[in-house]
């Protein structure tokens, strides 16, 4: 009897839900962003049209890189990795541009670009090189804290050049994950988990004083976590806006379109607070859809993950896995006052040219993977 012939996989299933993600962002954006448009004196489509280049862009680049072998881009993880600092240190540079008081993008021409989002990648494919070159030694603690390691200079010029701690936190929280998959030894990490509660424990219990120590910026946004209404016309306003949108929505919502609080209530709906929109047009039923359709592309990278054909696959997918399922987990806990507002976008949703491109090209990793999946 005749063994039947494999051929190679592709996860259409992640596919569909790529561009279902996007579509629905586009939706919600121009929803979202019309009014906000034509009272800036420019025509309603003026946010769509920057976002569709980045999406267009971002497509073209997901197809191409998902047709080449992702072993051809290990080869690049340490020069990736380089070009992520040089980038963030350009900030410094004329080609910094400032945005709502923080400079934390590149303008080269007509176009914006934020390093942060190619560190992410940078990050993903030279944790995935590293862990697969010392598989042997990662139960070791040593090797643990030198992975780890390896983030800091990205994550500290991250928070310290660019003042974007959102985007810090995901890349730590990226190696973390990608390390705690990789290596039996559970113990370091509870243990580690265990001394951060304790640690945010105390902290909370003594938020007031330590803000008059600290950095007051950071600690004004802390307390208008734990009292936004104490605060209605400073920090504390937006996530009140976010939380009456929320609340009006109801079930079923007030249908596209009909948000009250996108109307300059509700600061920069199209950036971090966009949940907050499809929570009030929506309604928690819109809002139930979106965080389902996030669950099933965690669950298809989980699939290409646990039939990738060698290690450097599957950590690659995994530390694409954490930056979406960390990304979506801080945008709606912000959203939803569960934390204080950190500033992070909802993928594939929230506006931005260099998400968009930066995400997809991530996907286009992801996908790759897929195809050398063997299958009969």
């Amino acid at each position: 009897m005749k063994q039947a012939k494999k051929r190679n996989y592709y996860d259409y299933s992640l596919f569909f839900i790529i561009i279902f993600l996007l579509c629905f962002g586009v939706i919600m954006l121009y929803s979202t962003t019309s009014y906000q448009a034509q009272m800036q004196g420019q025509t309603t489509t003026q946010y769509l049209k920057s976002h569709l280049l980045g999406i267009g862009i971002g497509l073209t680049a997901m197809i191409m890189i998902s047709k080449i072998d992702y072993h051809f881009w290990e080869r690049f993880a340490w020069i990736g990795y380089v070009v992520a600092l040089v980038l963030i240190l350009l900030v410094l540079s004329p080609l910094g541009k400032n945005s709502n008081g923080a400079t934390r993008w590149l303008r080269i021409g007509s176009l914006t670009f934020q390093p942060a989002e190619f560190a992410k990648i940078a990050i993903i494919l030279l944790m995935a090189h590293l862990i697969k070159i010392s598989i042997k030694s990662i139960n070791k603690i040593w090797t643990m804290v030198k992975l780890v390691g390896i983030t800091f200079p990205v994550v500290a010029m991250i928070k310290i050049i660019t003042n974007n701690l959102s985007s810090a936190i995901i890349i730590l929280g990226i190696a973390v994950v990608m390390i705690f998959i990789a290596t039996p030894r559970y113990d370091i990490f509870v243990l580690g988990g265990g001394v951060g509660v304790g640690v945010l424990a105390i902290f909370l219990l003594n938020v007031e004083k330590i803000m008059n120590i600290g950095d007051n910026f950071r600690m004004g946004r802390v307390i208008a976590w734990l009292h936004p209404e104490e605060d209605p016309l400073g920090k504390g306003f937006q996530v009140l806006q976010s939380l009456y949108a929320i609340g009006s929505g109801g079930m079923f919502g007030k249908g596209l379109g009909n948000s009250i609080q996108k109307l300059n209530f509700l600061p920069e709906p199209q950036n971090d607070m966009i949940f907050a929109i499809i929570c009030e047009e929506l309604g928690l039923f819109g809002a139930v859809c979106v965080i389902l359709m996030f669950v099933f592309m965690l669950w298809r990278f989980m699939v290409i993950a646990n039939n990738a054909p060698d290690l450097f696959g599957t950590m690659l997918v995994i530390g694409i896995m954490a930056h979406i399922a960390i990304q979506v987990i801080l945008n709606i806990a912000v959203v939803t006052n569960s934390m204080p507002n950190t500033g992070i976008t909802l993928p594939f949703i929230s506006y931005g040219g260099t998400s968009a491109m930066c995400l997809l090209a991530e996907m286009g990793l992801a996908l790759g993977v897929s195809r050398k999946i063997k299958v009969e």
